[in-house]
């Protein structure tokens, strides 16, 4: 049996993780040099660069009129707990659930907020739950997109316009990748490090007027950490929307997020930064439906997302291997490219289907995935045919 050939292209930028994600192109770092190191973060100059970004962020979305944002600690995952434990329990919850994240959010919303009127609307990696049975009506809490299983909503037009709960979104992997209809969300978030390569520790807040009004006509019934308080007395604290944040954010960091900002706005904006995750993601899709031994994660192709590309491999062999090989296959292939520095953490998330996961974002580029692309076959054909002589 003789060992194929390696490629001979290598992608000149083997960063595919899913998080934190590859910087844009031609990032140094010199694009940190304007920094306010060592200054106050609640002194004019900082207050006005927080603000900057913020200003930055509502236009680039085009937020509509009302929508307030705000930087908010410890990442998306800080974000989405702002959201859940300031928001909830005026109402019953319906929440969906799919993969890892999405699961955590059911977790916090049943075991630790223990709110009693809950819908948890589940679906198995690779499936969504039935958008169908969503009651608008309540609150409703989901994820954009599943970014452990691939698996993301369609679109928003599920979403009801008349709803009269609010809707809380995760959706750190679809801002700036996807098309979102911003008067669908109430409640919204995402983090620097996703499809803007930026540095992780930090989140964004996006706020309706719905949602402002609930926070200003509901006190939940259980203790708020002050990381979660965006209420003084009542009312909506406005400092925390114009610029201050509720604890000391990182100003390097910041000078990071300004500086990808601009590089969307180079590239034409969120419509750039869509097209660039499109063409990435069909470049993995046209080499999934040639090669007959991957497949995706997400079983409908209208749920295949353009960011967080989950495969899984289907070859007839492989799938007839005992549990040990079978289920490391995968990292075995994502271990022996890690070693040639052609791709680095491309394995499954740890709690995900074993098999591969390549980010395919904005900041990638898709002469980098195409190159990508015979690696993974020859990692294939080396794995099998190690386990074949080893057999």
């Amino acid at each position: 049996m003789t060992t194929p050939p390696k490629p001979i292209l290598q992608p000149k930028n083997p960063r595919f993780s899913s998080g934190p994600c590859t910087k844009r192109p031609g990032w140094s770092l010199g694009a940190l040099k304007g920094a306010l190191l060592g200054r106050y973060h609640r002194g004019p100059e900082t207050k006005a660069r927080l603000a900057l970004a913020l200003a930055r962020t509502r236009e680039l979305l085009k937020l509509p009129p009302g929508y307030r944002t705000a930087i908010v600690p410890a990442s998306d995952t800080g974000a989405v707990e702002m959201a859940l434990w300031s928001l909830l329990g005026a109402r019953g919850v319906d929440v969906l659930g799919w993969e890892a994240f999405t699961r955590d959010w059911v977790t916090d919303i049943v075991e630790q907020l223990k709110l009693k009127d809950v819908r948890a609307l589940l679906a198995p990696y690779g499936e969504l739950p039935d958008l169908a049975q969503v009651d608008f009506d309540r609150d409703v809490v989901f994820a954009w997109n599943g970014t452990t299983s691939g698996v993301c909503v369609p679109n928003g037009d599920w979403i009801a316009s008349d709803r009269k709960g609010l809707t809380i979104c995760d959706a750190t992997s679809a801002v700036f990748a996807v098309d979102i209809d911003w008067r669908k969300l109430d409640a919204a978030t995402f983090s620097w490090q996703k499809v803007l390569g930026g540095e992780a520790q930090h989140g964004i807040l996006i706020l309706s007027p719905s949602a402002i009004e609930r926070l200003e006509s509901y006190a939940p019934p259980w203790p708020l950490p002050k990381l979660f308080r965006m209420t003084l007395d009542g009312r909506l604290n406005e400092a925390l929307f114009e610029g201050s944040t509720i604890n000391t954010p990182s100003m390097l960091c910041l000078e990071d997020y300004l500086d990808a900002l601009a590089w969307v706005e180079s590239i034409g904006g969120v419509k750039g930064t869509i097209a660039r995750s499109n063409a990435n993601a069909a470049v993995v899709a046209d080499w999934v439906a040639r090669t007959p031994w991957v497949n995706f994660l997400a079983k409908a192709p209208e749920t295949r997302s353009n960011t967080s590309m989950c495969l899984t491999i289907v070859d007839p062999e492989v799938l007839a291997l005992p549990p040990e090989p079978r289920d490391g296959f995968a990292k075995r292939i994502a271990a022996l490219l890690d070693e040639e520095n052609v791709a680095k953490d491309i394995a499954s998330y740890r709690d995900a289907p074993s098999g591969l996961r390549i980010w395919t974002g904005a900041t990638l580029e898709k002469s980098d995935l195409e190159a990508l692309l015979p690696w993974l076959d020859w990692a294939f054909a080396v794995t099998k045919q190690s386990l074949a002589k080893a057999a």
